[in-house]
């Protein structure tokens, strides 16, 4: 059989044994240690942020960042439907409810019909943004930059300052992409990143809460080492969580941060060697970017429609039975039973590119000539 070309796995070639070594020799293994410190300063100065504190994957990032921005039992937050069901699961944590927003030709959430959304579809009372079909109070928006493509921020964060909204940025696969020149994880009141095996840097699990709000960062820190507030007595104040990040996982993760660029540059050239030769193909569509965008492409897709003759399952099932992995575009949350009765606004686009999409090798060690193989066994698919 041939080699298996995969979607994205990590690469282990940098310091990273140099450095976990270093945690075995000494014995800080925990969630104390040099490397946590370390990652905490490197990453924020990679974002450009003031504050970065590493837990232990995206999905308590993004459920601490709920929890520090206030969100209540029966309240509700705006969110894309074609994502990782980890975003909503958050929203459920906290005993509030996610209103799910179609998404536009970027796989993004869709900012025109957000905007509409909460002009017409809510009132504003009270310094409270009302949803007249639930009644509930919509809290905030939670935008995912799905893929590594980033959303369109300005009109999102121009609606959210005019109705008090907070901003958490789902940034979990789009670790180094800009939006207008911005990084990607400082638009937001803060931001959550993922470090998990398959992420553009990984630290095994992992992950990261971002942002320049001192209140926020100092209550993430807290909570998140189960809200313990002496040093020597364990004393604590509130309910807090274990979500804290090892030493050895900050020390893996310190050395994949070291050769995010490197991960970058070669993600987008997988993706523009995609584009160069698959868009030449009726029927398909390869993943780009806006003008105002730099994706970091960490998974590269097409969208295949009728004019290639062939459908989205059977590419995918032709694909992996050559060993070239191809998987398809996550459910539409609005579909999977944990959400099939909750709110939906203008719900179009999500269901048909789930229908036509999928993402294909973009792991950042394959060769010109693997990626090759690629497009030649997509070309015979199409005969």
């Amino acid at each position: 059989m041939p080699k298996r070309l995969p979607l994205s796995e990590p690469v282990i070639s940098g310091n990273e044994w140099k450095y976990v070594k270093e945690c075995l020799d000494t014995g800080w293994v925990s969630s104390a240690g040099k490397f946590v410190e370390r990652i905490e300063e490197k990453f924020a100065e990679y974002i450009g942020a003031e504050y970065a504190i590493p837990v232990t994957n995206g999905t308590s990032a993004l459920h601490i960042s709920l929890i520090v921005l206030g969100l209540q039992p029966d309240e509700e937050v705006l969110t894309p439907s074609l994502t990782f069901i980890a975003s909503s699961n958050v929203i459920r944590y906290c005993g509030a409810y996610p209103v799910f927003m179609d998404v536009d030709d970027t796989l993004c959430m869709d900012i025109e019909k957000t905007v509409e959304f909460i002009e017409k579809e809510c009132n504003y009372l009270n310094n409270n943004l009302v949803n007249k079909s639930t009644g509930r109070t919509v809290k905030g928006i939670l935008p995912v930059h799905l893929y590594g493509h980033p959303v369109d921020m300005d009109p999102l964060i121009e609606i959210a300052q005019k109705y008090n909204l907070f901003i958490l940025e789902d940034a979990t696969e789009a670790l180094g992409a800009k939006y207008k020149g911005k990084m990607i994880g400082k638009l937001g009141d803060v931001s959550a990143f993922s470090f998990n095996g398959n992420k553009i840097i990984t630290t095994g699990g992992g992950g990261m809460v971002v942002t320049d709000n001192k209140y926020i960062a100092d209550r993430v820190r807290h909570l998140t080492t189960q809200a313990r507030c002496d040093k020597t007595e364990y004393l604590h104040d509130e309910v807090g969580y274990n979500y804290r990040l090892t030493n050895i996982q900050a020390a893996l993760g310190l050395a994949q941060l070291e050769r995010l660029d490197e991960f970058i540059t070669i993600k987008r050239h997988i993706a523009e060697f995609y584009q160069n030769r698959l868009n030449k193909i009726a029927g398909l569509k390869v993943c780009c970017e806006k003008e105002w965008a730099f994706s970091n492409y960490w998974l590269s897709w097409l969208l295949i429609d009728e004019h290639f003759g062939k459908n989205r399952k059977e590419v995918i099932d032709y694909l992996n039975k050559k060993n070239i992995q191809a998987r398809p575009f996550f459910i539409p949350l609005h579909n999977l039973k944990p959400y099939i009765n909750f709110q939906t606004y203008k719900m179009e686009l999500s269901d048909k590119l789930y229908n036509i999409g999928i993402n294909i090798p973009s792991h950042v060690e394959l060769t010109d000539e693997e990626l090759n193989t690629v497009v030649d066994a997509i070309n015979e698919i199409k005969g």
